[in-house]
């Protein structure tokens, strides 16, 4: 019997990139789409840096997006679903993958118009914890003018991915490039990594 992460899996498996379009819920996607918006409306987001504590680059010109870190104990309900699906999900990927993750960490990203986040690896060159990334998109009726797809570096050439509501991303942290073209409308996902720590 089939495991419903098996489409994100074998994608992986298959072409570098995992994707499934179903990931989300209808339910979960506009629930958090709804939170995301809310913390737009309270200026909770943040603008975006570049590296981490150590070295934090406060002038980069690479990304312009703004964030939201996710914790369980915010208490909001959809977070909540959202981290434990990615909980599932980790230990579905251990059972059948072996790959020993054992964190994660996720951040909800706004790109607003003209927002973009240019070519780079997620994982930090001082720092290899991060393994995979998995990026989930709660952009409604996405249309190819409104720029903010994402691209993708694999050795097979690039891959492009329109930002659609309820699809997961899922690649290497250390192996694959990928970058945001500017946004020409208001661009909304969760993107985060899971860790070996």
């Amino acid at each position: 019997m089939s495991n419903p992460f098996d489409v994100l899996i074998d994608s992986f498996l298959d072409n570098d990139i995992g994707i499934d379009a179903g990931f989300l819920s209808e339910s979960l996607s506009g629930g958090l789409q709804q939170h995301i918006r809310q913390l737009g409306e309270q200026e909770n987001m943040i603008a975006a840096g570049i590296g981490n504590n150590n070295v934090k680059d406060a002038s980069q010109k690479m990304r312009s997006d703004k964030i939201y870190w996710l914790d369980k104990s915010h208490g909001n309900i959809f977070e909540q679903e959202f981290l434990l699906q990615v909980e599932e999900f980790i230990s579905y990927l251990n059972q059948t993958c072996y790959t020993g993750i054992n964190a994660y960490e996720f951040h909800y990203a706004v790109y607003d118009e003209g927002s973009f986040y240019k070519r780079h690896k997620d994982q930090f060159q001082n720092d290899n914890n991060r393994k995979y990334s998995l990026i989930n998109y709660l952009n409604e009726n996405w249309l190819e003018e409104d720029g903010g797809q994402l691209l993708v570096y694999p050795e097979s050439g690039v891959r492009k991915i329109q930002p659609h509501a309820q699809t997961a991303v899922f690649f290497n942290s250390q192996e694959m490039e990928h970058e945001v073209t500017p946004a020409n409308r208001q661009r909304m996902s969760i993107t985060g990594w899971l860790k070996q720590v």
